[in-house]
C-alpha cells in the first residue's frame, strides 16, 4: 500500500539529489526512487511523472499528487544572425527573465540569470534599469540550464555556463551555489565547476564565501574603471567595496593551478578607454594571476554612453598586451536581438519600492 501524500505538493526543482531522495523517503518510499526521478528531470528533461516509465503506475500517480517540478517555460525566443538565441522564460509566478544560448564560443555556452532585474545599477547596463524585482530560486536558476540544454539537444554533451545574465550572482549567493551543485551532479547534467564562470561586480562577503568553497567556479570580476572616482559612478557598489579592497580579496582567492581571474572591462568611448586607463589597469593587476576581457560597449537606447572606435579598442588592448597582461577583445554576440552583455531587460518588470527596501545588498 502506498503512503499518504502531503497536503500540498513539494517542488522538486530546487532540490539536490540527496534532498530529492529524502523527499521520497519521507513518504515511506525507497530513496532510490528519488534518484531515478532526478535522472529523469536533468538527464532526460522529463518533468511529467506519467512519462517516467521505470516507475510503477501507482508510484507515478503517488508522485504526481505529492510533488511538483516547477520549470521555466519558453514564452518566446529570438535567434540572431550569428546563431545566438535569446529565450524569454516565464516563471511559475508569472515573472519573466532572459537567458541566452551562444553556440561555438568556442564551446556551446548558456548565459544564465540569477535574479529578476538587478540591484547593482551599473550605469551602462540595461538590466540595472529594472531594479531588483526578486531573487531566483535554485530551481529557477538550474531550470534555465535544464530547459536550454534539452531544447538545444546538448544535454548529453559538454557545454559551458556563464552566470552573466540578469542579476548579481553573489547577491543571491545561496540559491546560486545550490543551483550549481544540482547541475554538477553526475546523475544529471554533470556540469563541472571548471565549465562555469561566475561574473560579479565584487561583493566582498560573497567572494570571501567563495574562497572557502572547494568547488569554486571560474571568476569574472566586472572592473570597468581604474580609479575609485570613476568606478563610483559606473559601478555604485564601489562606494562600499572600493578597488583596493576588491583587489585584495581577489589576491586572497585560492586559485587552481593554471587558473586566472578574468577581469571584465567594458570600454566606454572617451570615458575609460584611453591608453592612460590601460596603463593604470596594468598597475592595478600587478601580482595577480589575471587576464582581461575587453568588451566594447553594446550600446542600446537608455544607455548614456557610446561604443568606442575600433582604433581606441585596439590601442587599449595592445597597451595591456605590451605590458604582459593576457587580454582578449570579446566579440559581441546577439547584438541585433539585444542578447549581448548589458542588454538583457524584460520590459514592464520594475521593482516595487517595498521590494527595493527589503532586498538590500549584504553588509560587510
Amino acid at each position: 500500500m502506498l503512503p499518504d501524500q502531503p497536503s500540498s505538493p513539494i517542488d522538486l526543482s530546487g532540490l539536490e539529489r540527496t534532498e530529492l531522495e529524502q523527499a521520497f523517503a519521507s513518504l515511506g518510499l525507497p530513496a532510490f526512487r528519488g534518484r531515478q526521478v532526478f535522472r529523469w528531470i536533468y538527464g532526460r528533461g522529463v518533468t511529467d511523472f506519467s512519462a517516467m516509465t521505470d516507475l510503477s503506475r501507482d508510484l507515478r500517480s503517488t508522485a504526481a499528487n505529492a510533488f511538483t517540478i516547477a520549470t521555466p517555460t519558453v514564452a518566446s525566443s529570438q535567434t540572431s544572425e550569428d546563431g545566438t538565441t535569446k529565450f524569454l522564460l516565464r516563471l511559475a509566478d508569472g515573472r519573466q527573465i532572459e537567458s541566452v544560448y551562444i553556440p561555438d564560443t568556442p564551446a556551446n555556452t548558456f548565459c544564465v540569470s540569477t535574479q529578476v532585474g538587478c540591484a547593482i545599477g551599473c550605469a551602462f547596463c540595461l538590466t540595472g534599469k529594472m531594479g531588483l524585482v526578486r531573487h531566483l530560486t535554485a530551481g529557477e536558476i538550474a531550470g534555465q540550464v535544464r530547459v536550454m540544454a534539452h531544447r538545444t539537444g546538448l544535454a548529453g554533451s559538454a557545454f559551458n555556463v556563464v552566470l552573466m545574465g540578469m542579476g548579481e550572482p553573489l547577491h543571491n549567493y545561496d540559491a546560486t551555489r545550490k543551483a550549481l551543485r544540482i547541475l554538477a551532479d553526475s546523475q544529471g547534467l554533470a556540469l563541472h565547476p571548471r565549465r562555469v564562470t561566475l561574473s560579479t561586480v565584487g561583493l566582498l562577503p560573497g567572494l570571501e564565501r567563495l574562497a572557502a568553497d572547494p568547488d569554486m567556479p571560474n571568476l569574472a570580476i566586472s572592473l570597468h574603471a581604474t580609479t575609485d572616482e570613476l568606478r563610483d559612478q559606473l559601478v555604485p557598489v564601489n562606494r562600499r567595496y572600493d578597488l583596493a579592497a576588491l583587489l585584495d580579496a581577489c589576491r586572497a582567492l585560492p586559485l587552481r593551478k593554471r587558473s586566472r581571474i578574468t577581469f571584465e572591462y567594458v570600454l566606454l568611448a572617451n570615458v575609460n578607454d584611453s591608453v592612460a586607463d590601460a596603463r593604470r589597469l596594468v598597475r592595478l593587476l600587478d601580482g595577480l594571476k589575471a587576464k582581461v576581457n575587453v568588451l566594447p560597449l553594446n550600446a542600446a537606447p537608455g544607455i548614456p554612453f557610446d561604443r568606442p572606435s575600433d582604433a581606441r579598442v585596439d590601442a587599449f588592448a595592445r597597451t595591456l598586451a605590451e605590458h604582459g597582461i593576457r587580454v582578449s577583445v570579446r566579440k559581441s554576440r546577439g547584438r541585433d536581438i539585444r542578447a549581448a552583455c548589458g542588454q538583457l531587460i524584460v520590459e514592464g518588470e520594475r521593482a516595487a519600492a517595498g521590494a527595493k527596501l527589503a532586498e538590500r545588498l549584504p553588509s560587510s
